[in-house]
Formats: C-alpha cells, sequence, structure tokens
C-alpha cells in the first residue's frame, strides 16, 4: 500500500459565511460526553485543501468551533501511514478558496418588442446568485483490549494551538485505553474501524486544543508526508457524521484533479432552478450522486481552473507589511498601533475595533488581556490611557506575542501565497454524504486531458409579449416557461444526473451512463407541447454528448468523474484493490437576490 493519509478531522464548514450551528455529532472526532447534542465541532461540513506534488503530498484541514459549546471537550483522530510534518494552517486561505471558486448563477433578461416585428436583443437586468452559501467510514475484525504491553506514544508535539500525539500498536486496546486515561472521551463501536486502520499499517494521529487555548484560538492544521496518493477518510467519519453532511475538497497542482476510486457526476441542467438561481442546488446534487451507477458515491465539480481566481489581498492571508520582529522591546501600550500600521487592525474607535486576520484577537487576548471593567475596543483604541492596567507579566518583553504572531499568522499566510503562487491550477469537488455511505475513502488523482470547469453560469430569459419566457441554458438549450415562471416541472422526467462517469488518470472520462438524449427529447416534447418554437422546423436544443463541464451538457458545476466498484471492506485508499466509491454533493444553494420581473401591461 502506498502511503496514503486518512482525514479522519473534524473538518468544519465555512465560518466566513454561515453562522455555526450546533453540531449534531462530531465526524471522525472525539468528543467529551455529557452533552452529547452540543459537540464543540461543526461538523454541517468538511473542507480540505490537498496540495499535490510528484513525491509529496500536502494537506490542510479546516476546523470549525461551534461557539456555544466548551471548545476544550474534544479531540481529532487522524489515521495515516507514517507520522507526518505538521504546522499550523491558515484559515484566511480556504476563507479565499471558497469564495473565488464558489458556483455562481446569473439570468439575463432581454425582452421581445411588442407590437412590432423583429425582436429586441437588448440586456436590460442581470441577476446573480451564488451556488454555495455554506461558503463561507466500514471494517473489519475489531481488535482485542489491551492486556497490558508497551506505551503506545511514538511521538509528541505542538502545532499552534493544537497538542500532538502519535499512537501505534497492533492493537486498539492500548490505543483506546491511553486516550481514555488521558481525557480523550471515546466513541463505542468505533473499535472495529481504527483497528482496521491498524491492521493496514497506519498510525493514530490524536490532536486536541492546548491548556489555556479557547475557540478563539482554533486554525486549520496543515499535515504533510511523502507519497504520491492522497486520500480523505470516510470511514471513521461515520460515527459521529449528520446526514447529509457536505464535503468540499480542494485540489492544487499543476493540472485537474477527480477522485480516482468515486463516480464523478454531471448534473441534469432541468432539474436547477435557474429562475430563482438554483436555490435547489444541494437538492438536485445529493439526488444526482445518488443515480444510477453513481449509487451515492460520486463527487461534482464546481470549479477548476487558473489558481489565480484566488486573490490573496482580497482575503487578507499574507501581507508584506506583517513583521513579528517589530514588536520584540516595544512598550505594550505601543502594540496595537503597530498592528495598525501593518495592517493586521483597524482599532480608530471606542466602539469598534476591526481584525484583519482571524486570530489577532485571541493573540491579543493571551498577551494583552482585556481588564475587567472594560470593553475590548475601549481598551484597545486607547492602550495608553490604560497603562497602569496593562498585564505587564502577560506581555513580558514582547518576544512571546511575536513568535506567536510568525507562526499562526505570518508564516502560514506567506506559505498560503507561495502555495497561490507555485501551484497554477485549482480543482474544487464536491459532494454530500450520510453515514451509511461512508464506506470507503476516496483518492484523489490529476488528469491532464480534463476541461476547464468555470464557477459562473449564466442563463437568459427571453421574456415574450404574451407573458411566457424562454431560458437559454449555457449549453443552448432552450427551455419554455409558461406565465415566466416558476421553473417548470418536467413530468415524467427522472434524471438527475445527466451523465455519470469514471475518471482514469489520463484520457477522457468513461461514461457510465448518459442521458443526454433523454434528455434533449424531453426539452423537444415540452417545448412544443407549449408552442415552441413558434416556426417548429427550426431546431431549438443543442446540447453536446462531450465531456464539457459547466457550460457543456450539464448546464450546472459539474464534470469529468472516477469511480470504480464498491468495496466496503479493507482500506478505500489502497492502490492495488478494487477502487472503491464514494459520495459527494454540492453545497446548498442560497437565494442571494429576488428575482425582478417586468410587469407587463
Amino acid at each position: 500500500m502506498r502511503n496514503s493519509l486518512l482525514l479522519t478531522a473534524a473538518l468544519g464548514a465555512a465560518w466566513t459565511l454561515a453562522t455555526p450551528q450546533t453540531a449534531e455529532a462530531c465526524g471522525g472526532v472525539f468528543c467529551d460526553g455529557g452533552l452529547p447534542n452540543s459537540m464543540p465541532v461543526n461538523q454541517d461540513g468538511e473542507n480540505v485543501l490537498f496540495v499535490l506534488d510528484q513525491n509529496e503530498v500536502e494537506v490542510h484541514i479546516q476546523i470549525s468551533i461551534d461557539p456555544n459549546t466548551n471548545a476544550q471537550k474534544f479531540a481529532w483522530l487522524i489515521p495515516i501511514a507514517q507520522i507526518p510534518e505538521f504546522e499550523v494552517g491558515s484559515q484566511p486561505l480556504f476563507d479565499a478558496l471558497l469564495n473565488s471558486s464558489v458556483p455562481t448563477y446569473q439570468v439575463q433578461q432581454t425582452f421581445e418588442v411588442c407590437g412590432e416585428d423583429g425582436i429586441s436583443g437588448g440586456i436590460t437586468t442581470n441577476a446573480t446568485g451564488t451556488g454555495a452559501p455554506g461558503d463561507s467510514a466500514g471494517g473489519s475484525t475489531s481488535g482485542d483490549d489491551s492486556d497490558g504491553g508497551e506505551d503506545p506514544v511514538l511521538f509528541k508535539t505542538t502545532a499552534g494551538a493544537f497538542e500532538i500525539v502519535v499512537l501505534q500498536d497492533k492493537q486498539i486496546g492500548p490505543i483506546k485505553d491511553w486516550l481514555v486515561n488521558n481525557d480523550y472521551q471515546w466513541i463505542d463501536g468505533s473499535e472495529t474501524v481504527l483497528q482496521q486502520y491498524l491492521d493496514e499499517g497506519q498510525v493514530i494521529v490524536a490532536l486536541k486544543l492546548a491548556a489555556g487555548s479557547d475557540g478563539g484560538d482554533v486554525h486549520p492544521i496543515v499535515l504533510r508526508y511523502p507519497s504520491n496518493e492522497n486520500c480523505f477518510p470516510l470511514r471513521l467519519t461515520r460515527f459521529a457524521s449528520i446526514e447529509n453532511m457536505d464535503i468540499r475538497v480542494f485540489v492544487l497542482g499543476d493540472k485537474r484533479a477527480a477522485p480516482t476510486n468515486y463516480r464523478h457526476v454531471l448534473v441534469n441542467p432541468l432539474k436547477i432552478d435557474w429562475l430563482s438561481f438554483a436555490t435547489n442546488y444541494k437538492e438536485v446534487i445529493t439526488k444526482a450522486v445518488d443515480d444510477l451507477e453513481a449509487d451515492g458515491l460520486a463527487f461534482v465539480t464546481e470549479f477548476a481552473g487558473a489558481s489565480s481566481v484566488v486573490q490573496p489581498f482580497a482575503f487578507n492571508f499574507y501581507s508584506t507589511s506583517w513583521n513579528e520582529a517589530a514588536f520584540i522591546g516595544i512598550p505594550p501600550e505601543q502594540v496595537v498601533q503597530v498592528l495598525n500600521e501593518q495592517g493586521l487592525t483597524q482599532c480608530f474607535d471606542p466602539e469598534f475595533c476591526f481584525y484583519n486576520h482571524p486570530l489577532v484577537e485571541s493573540l491579543l487576548n493571551d498577551f494583552l488581556p482585556v481588564p475587567d471593567g472594560l470593553t475590548a475596543e475601549e481598551f484597545y483604541w486607547n492602550l495608553p490611557a490604560y497603562v497602569d492596567q496593562i498585564d505587564a507579566m502577560a506581555w513580558g518583553d514582547g518576544s512571546a506575542f511575536a513568535q506567536a504572531l510568525d507562526s499562526r499568522i505570518i508564516a502560514p499566510g506567506e506559505h498560503a501565497q507561495e502555495l497561490i503562487d507555485t501551484y497554477p491550477y485549482l480543482t474544487r469537488m464536491y459532494t454530500v454524504i450520510s453515514p451509511n455511505e461512508m464506506i470507503a475513502d476516496p483518492i484523489f488523482h490529476i488528469n491532464p486531458d480534463l476541461p476547464d470547469v468555470a464557477s459562473f453560469r449564466s442563463a437568459t430569459e427571453y421574456n415574450l409579449c404574451d407573458g411566457n419566457s424562454v431560458v437559454t441554458l449555457p449549453d443552448e438549450r432552450e427551455i419554455f416557461v409558461p406565465n415566466g415562471g416558476p421553473w417548470p416541472e418536467f413530468i415524467g422526467e427522472m434524471w438527475w444526473a445527466e451523465e455519470v462517469q469514471q475518471v482514469a488518470l489520463k484520457g477522457k472520462p468513461m461514461h457510465l451512463v448518459n442521458n443526454t438524449a433523454a434528455i434533449n427529447k424531453k426539452i423537444e416534447e415540452w417545448n412544443l407541447a407549449h408552442g415552441w418554437p413558434r416556426f417548429p422546423d427550426a431546431p431549438t436544443t443543442s446540447a453536446s454528448d462531450t465531456d464539457t463541464d459547466g457550460s457543456g451538457s450539464s448546464g450546472g458545476p459539474d464534470s469529468a468523474t472516477g469511480g470504480g466498484q464498491n468495496d466496503s471492506s479493507g482500506c478505500g485508499c489502497r492502490s492495488d484493490g478494487t477502487p472503491g466509491a464514494g459520495m459527494l454533493a454540492l453545497v446548498g444553494l442560497g437565494l442571494l437576490a429576488q428575482r425582478r420581473r417586468r410587469t407587463r401591461g
């Protein structure tokens, strides 16, 4: 077996675009008991970034904490083939990835010139909505309990706010005992899958917040290890996951990435509600990946193209003005002034203080705690006025603050900038998956022959004088819409996926299912039944059977896919066995703008 990282960490939903909700469970995370319905990890979704190089894999894991829970009471378990390097990750990098590549739907309005011959082709309105408002595991036999044995601890370290330990044993018993004895909550029933990972030669990485840290200190974690294969673990996640959990996988590399052992799906554009900017997007993707041959184990591609779409300065994940050395030896009352000068804060008002990085406030709280009776805004805005209340012991000479600033903000941001500059191609894939479907760990690979997938999808609505309209999809197929809306339901049209594909290491995807001809026939029947086109001999539907994504036959955000037969036993990350399968479904789309229509007299 090749080295493969099994990401069973709690990968939180994007906190910038969605208000965290209390998670129903901890998906792959072992949480403190006592409040089973109030777990600290926001497990509404998981976001992971893979950086694929020839002989090395780097993975960034986003973690979001529910602010209504105790962040101290949880831990992450990550099975992995060997001890990796650990670093602090960049939350602003995830913000930039999510926002820069989010699927966006636009409907342009054109109007027929009434009472005259001819048609006006002028666009009078552009309305746009984003496709993803959140932008923000199967087993073998269980191991026996420990009967003593050696200490399972292989390695201990820290990375930012996290304490990290690597555990190894032939049986899960000693590892379970160590975790329980060191205040890690154990999830009953997880022994089977954890023993399977041990049988496959994996070690277990356990992470938790260091003493004194809280939810404000949480940051992504980076793991780096030598390998030519990557893997996203779902088998362990199943024990504490929620139904229909969103999973987004980002890949930086030299070309487009695709799932190796999962199917890939192109959605049926007739199922997307274009007139409401795809507010039913998550429902469509969820059902598309459950279609025939996808079987709940598939991904869609939301974006594939130049990584330059990510704009570092727009999301403040790095600036050359940041300099930790400037804080060493300065009086503590000058700290916020220097932070303002470096652009890390904007504290110019006693009622408002803006932090340009999510970890700045927590660092200030650690090294310049706010005195009782003052708000943070009052204190940090005018530190010289409260110099006699500053905790001189907490600040020291500023060197500890400088070190924390560098390790948690500056170095991760500089590395994030380096990644975007070094790797020219970004792929964003998505699925929705439930615990019963987490039977195999998806693997991803680079295929240099796959086309780009645009995140921006624009349709045109041609408003007719009689109150009806015709919507032309990005692939040029025309859909007659009675009375100008709502989006029609096509009776007898049952296909959620237009194509289900399997993607090899090279070449075009293999079509396992292609419903294009049937969909085109349904469109033709629908249009003719409503008197469109006005000249029936004129062709109105032009979709291809090609592999184009986004603007191709799918009319949606997906593209070439990978897949294989299910293998619910053994490691889903095997490179030498029958590929497993998995499921990926897109984030629920929010209606960001109300669609306006011209009132016809």
